[in-house]
């Protein structure tokens, strides 16, 4: 019996033992890497974002700056048809140049007042005008005689200028004095329209108005970042709504914050959906309703592509019978030799041409002077 005690006893011992070795072997089983170093924790805004505790060296981060917009003084619109007379004149030389080689010859028979014909209605002047033009010249050639190119010139330049008509009021109706002038910009998509709201913006800036504008073609979706980036360059602010918002209810807003402002104009771009769809025609004339609860609207300005030639015109009938047209923009003048649709739209509308764009610049648009651009013609 004691033996079974004795070697219980020592089993107990051995076991023991045992285990205080295994526990001793563990705690002094060394590390299987390098001790990371302790570093110290810094505030949140010292650390670099994505690696907690580390500290910046002084200077190597800073917060970023909010980007600078440099304002641009637009050039002043008074010389700029001047200054693109000679773009004018490359582009029409179909017009004004046939005319005059035809004019020239030594003998204007019957056939030669045939082609006159044929040039001025290739050049979208319309029939009624054509024919009011070519019986006016026959006139002059029997009663006056037209024998040099420099006699010729004259009666072609008189004769055009009065078909322009210089005695149209082509100026823009904005008043300093007032609340701010109402601009309503339509036209389809296509012929330019957001980018001339652009663009008048700086011809107002450039003779020192303020303006307002109103990104209500909301169904494009470029079209308010389009408008927002041409009013920043120059300072105006442009109020916007989502895509797709009720362009009537982006106008009425715009308009109201040119009132808060004091500005001098609101330039709102309207949708420029296709003419011929009757219901989106129809919300054109809800956004001139409803921005008319501000008070009137001053100009209804419809941009046309010259290029389009009679096209243009239908467009033209359709948006006169919306709205109440003030004006015509033309673009792409610079690209047509299409120069007698200036005279068949002032026609089909009883409205002068107030602005025509000459080219890609930013400052490409002018105030349209009838001289000048007869000038252009016969030069």
């Amino acid at each position: 019996m004691e033996i079974l005690i004795v070697a219980v006893a020592l089993a107990v011992i051995l076991l023991v033992t045992a285990g205080l070795l295994t526990s001793s072997r563990r705690r002094r089983r060394p590390p299987a890497g390098p001790i990371p170093p302790i570093t110290p924790t810094t505030p949140a805004t010292q650390a670099e974002p994505g690696i907690p505790g580390q500290r910046e060296p002084a200077g190597d981060y800073a917060e970023p700056e909010a980007p600078v917009t440099t304002i641009e003084r637009p050039e002043p619109a008074a010389g700029r048809l001047v200054r693109l007379r000679s773009r004018l004149a490359r582009s029409n030389t179909a017009l004004g140049q046939g005319l005059l080689a035809l004019l020239s010859r030594d003998h204007l028979d019957e056939s030669t007042w045939e082609e006159i014909e044929d040039v001025l209605l290739t050049a979208d002047l319309g029939v009624a005008p054509t024919g009011e033009l070519v019986e006016r010249l026959r006139t002059r050639a029997r009663v006056e005689g037209m024998t040099s190119a420099a006699q010729a010139r004259q009666v072609l330049r008189e004769e055009l200028l009065a078909l322009v008509d210089p005695s149209l009021d082509r100026s823009l109706r904005i008043d300093r004095a007032g609340p701010p002038s109402v601009v309503l910009v339509v036209g389809v998509n296509g012929t330019g329209k957001t980018t001339t709201t652009g663009k008048l913006a700086r011809v107002l800036i450039a003779e020192g108005h303020t303006v307002v504008l109103g990104a209500a073609d909301t169904f494009r979706a470029a079209a308010a970042e389009q408008l927002t980036t041409w009013g920043a360059r120059v300072g105006a602010r442009t109020v916007r709504g989502p895509e797709g918002a009720d362009p009537a209810s982006v106008a009425f807003d715009a308009v109201r914050e040119g009132i808060d402002e004091g500005a001098d104009a609101v330039l709102v771009d309207t949708a420029g959906r296709l003419h011929t769809k009757t219901g989106l025609m129809d919300e054109l004339g809800k956004v001139k309703r409803v921005v008319e609860k501000h008070g009137p609207v001053d100009e209804v300005l419809l941009v046309l592509d010259a290029t389009t030639g009679q096209n243009g015109m239908v467009q033209a009938r359709v948006f006169a019978e919306v709205v109440d047209v003030t004006g015509i923009v033309l673009t792409k003048l610079d690209g047509t030799a299409k120069g007698g649709i200036v005279v068949a739209v002032q026609r089909e509308l009883g409205v002068p041409v107030k602005l025509v764009g000459l080219g890609e610049g930013p400052d490409d648009l002018a105030p349209f002077d009838p001289e000048a651009f007869v000038d252009a013609l016969v030069s």
